[in-house]
């Protein structure tokens, strides 16, 4: 058996959150420690938001997230507000001075209706001339064709929390415009395979992200090629953007 419940905590072996020693981590903690209030979209787990709080973050922190397994875990903290919604489905009407998407979680918008309502949604969300900082992966870099078992740093060894040694991959089921399949497979050292964890991602470009931004009534205060803060290249691996309401 390899449940939902696993796949949350292999998560968090696969994807820590380390703003000490992880280049994006340490990108979004200052955001996040300097906002009084924070909402974080596709919050999954809340690492980000229990560490903010166990470093002293004395407002207002809410987790939004439709994963239940994954927020299951969250909610191991009681001091910080937990929804189990989308971001569009949530609509949250409040005033919070930062909104935040780690984690590659705004590829998890697959079509222009999933864009457009939940841009809607965080702009609702925010106070006037509040901040939206989130990143995507950057198409030209083509990230998706290292995504193979075929690629040593692509296949990951870890030990659960119950003790079990899982290997973990990826695989590329499909390519179909800006919109990427992939297969992660999660199996014994020996290759018996336990659980296959499909995802689709959608690979926006600057130009596209920049229009869907304009439309939901933001206007681009910084956007970066990489977690060095250096500008956007054909080669960057990331689009990371800071986007204020207007």
């Amino acid at each position: 058996m390899f449940s939902d419940a696993d796949a949350a905590s292999l998560y968090d072996l696969l994807n820590p959150w380390d703003p000490d020693r992880r280049p994006d981590s340490g990108f979004y903690f200052p955001f996040v420690m300097g906002a009084e209030s924070v909402l974080d979209v596709g919050c999954g787990t809340g690492t980000m938001l229990h560490l903010a709080r166990e470093r002293g973050h004395r407002g207002r922190l809410v987790g939004l997230d439709p994963n239940r397994a994954a927020l299951d875990r969250a909610r191991r903290r009681t001091d910080i507000e937990w929804v189990e919604s989308t971001a569009a489905e949530a609509a949250p009407r409040t005033d919070f001075e930062l909104a935040t998407m780690t984690g590659h979680a705004f590829q998890d918008l697959v079509t222009d209706r999933d864009v457009r309502h939940s841009l809607a949604a965080i702009h609702g969300a925010l106070r006037p001339d509040g901040r939206f900082v989130f990143e995507t992966r950057h198409p030209q870099a083509r990230a998706w064709e290292k995504w193979t078992p075929s690629n040593p740093d692509d296949v990951v060894e870890v030990i659960d929390e119950a003790n079990r040694t899982l290997r973990y991959w990826h695989n590329v089921d499909s390519i179909v415009g800006d919109l990427i399949t992939i297969r992660g497979t999660v199996a014994q050292p020996d290759g018996t395979v336990l659980r296959v964890l499909r995802e689709d991602l959608r690979f926006l470009d600057v130009v596209a992200l920049e229009g869907f931004l304009a439309e939901a009534g933001f206007e681009i205060e910084a956007q970066y090629g990489d977690w060095n803060r250096e500008p956007i290249t054909a080669s960057s691996p990331e689009i990371i953007t800071i986007a204020r309401r207007r």
